[in-house]
């Protein structure tokens, strides 16, 4: 069975993480992505990540986590050969992603506006920090930026820690997904043809709901609560004898079946803990008496045993523990490559987090290295072998 996407072409101008993010969901459902990158230096993932030797190589891990099954060609936008070959490329693809400054494109004269004479009915996606027009258009935005611009900081962490940075960049993330939401949504349009204006610090307060609405209806003002879930109690994060677990009791009847498995009965009595409210009120002091009885046992033991008389309960782990997890090893989530050219070794790699009919997208090939695939896409253009010569020797590619 053909990808939703299959026969969707995509150029992918983007460098590090929202833009390769949004066009690493659209290879995985089928679309052609090709990476349209710098010559000689490419994207700047490519010299990003934990391995020294690998940013040497320009295959960098930040660069290898989202770019399998893409390919890469080199152009030189600022060159004239380079722009009208780029233009060529343009004519062929049905969606255009980049993450470049607001006005960078126009600037390049490759923005919309010149594209669109050379296909119309183009999807151009857009990603920046705050969008393409208001009093911050011209900011810089990193995800770090996004985060603590966008109030996601000022609610991470407790009251002695806060504002805190979330542990991965999750702007960038949330970006990158709305990116690929909004694209898939308009390739159904009919006719086609859009401009998508993503604004990562928007489309992070998008998925803040909870936390906005709070604050715009009711009136409370956002704070950060730590590992307490303050909307019930107990519901947060609890020591036991070697770790932590979460613990989710939001229901009357989950702190019953609680209180009894533990043999803590009684604290249902008491109170500062009868309603609902009461303990969300006394919600430390309540901590510390389930505490006294959790330390007992291993987290893992009690993820069992509350899980099976109906109390949502999860012990907390790091990562390599959870990618060990038959959850998640035996699920398809990740994607293995042999020998990668470029890496010289075996790499695996996340790929998405859904099924279609039970089977996890997959690509076929490895993130490509820089410009592999110069020959095949800019001769398909109909570019013979002595042009594509001319080409790199003047810099064009």
């Amino acid at each position: 069975m053909p990808k939703p996407l299959s026969g969707i072409r995509v150029l992918d101008l983007t460098n590090v993480l929202a833009g390769p993010f949004a066009c690493h969901q659209l290879v995985h459902m089928g679309a052609e992505v090709i990476k349209v990158e710098a010559v000689g230096r490419g994207d700047l993932a490519r010299q990003l990540g934990a391995d020294p030797d690998l940013n040497k190589r320009n295959m960098g891990v930040s660069f290898l986590a989202q770019n399998a099954g893409k390919k890469s060609v080199t152009v030189n936008l600022k060159n004239p050969d380079g722009k009208a070959l780029f233009e060529k490329l343009v004519a062929t693809a049905d969606v255009l992603v980049e993450n470049f400054r607001p006005g960078v494109m126009d600037r390049l004269g490759v923005g919309y506006e010149a594209l669109g004479k050379i296909r119309p009915d183009l999807i151009y996606c857009a990603i920046s920090g705050f969008g393409q027009d208001g009093p911050w258009v011209h900011r810089p935005a990193y995800d770090q930026i996004i985060q603590g611009a966008s109030g996601v900081m000022s609610i991470t962490g407790d009251r002695d820690s806060a504002p805190l940075r979330v542990g991965y960049p999750i702007a960038d993330t949330v970006g990158g997904m709305t990116a690929a939401f909004a694209i898939a949504a308009q390739l159904n349009a009919r006719p086609r043809g859009a401009f998508l204006d993503v604004s990562m610090l928007e489309s992070v307060l998008a998925t803040m709901g909870w936390v906005v609405s709070n604050h715009l209806i009711a009136g409370v003002e956002p704070s950060a609560h730590g590992n307490e879930n303050p909307t019930s109690a107990p519901s947060g994060t609890f020591q036991t004898a070697d770790g932590l677990i979460n613990i989710a009791a939001n229901k009357d009847e989950q702190w019953v079946l609680l209180t009894d498995h533990l043999g803590l009965s009684a604290l249902r009595q008491r109170a500062d803990f009868k309603t609902r409210e009461d303990r969300k009120a006394n919600r430390l002091a309540l901590k510390g008496e389930l505490e006294t009885a959790l330390k007992a046992k291993p987290a893992r033991d009690w993820e069992k045993e509350l899980n099976r008389i109906g109390v949502p309960s999860g012990a907390v782990l790091t990562v390599p523990e959870v990618l060990s997890t038959p959850q998640v090893a035996d699920r398809g989530f990740l994607a293995h490559f042999d020998n990668v050219p470029g890496v010289g070794r075996d790499i695996d790699v996340v790929t998405t987090g859904f099924k279609v009919d039970g089977k996890a997208p997959n690509v076929e090939n490895p993130p490509p290295q820089l410009g592999e695939h110069n020959d095949k896409i800019w001769s398909d253009l109909g570019i013979d072998s002595d042009a594509l010569r001319k080409l790199k020797e003047d810099g064009a590619i």
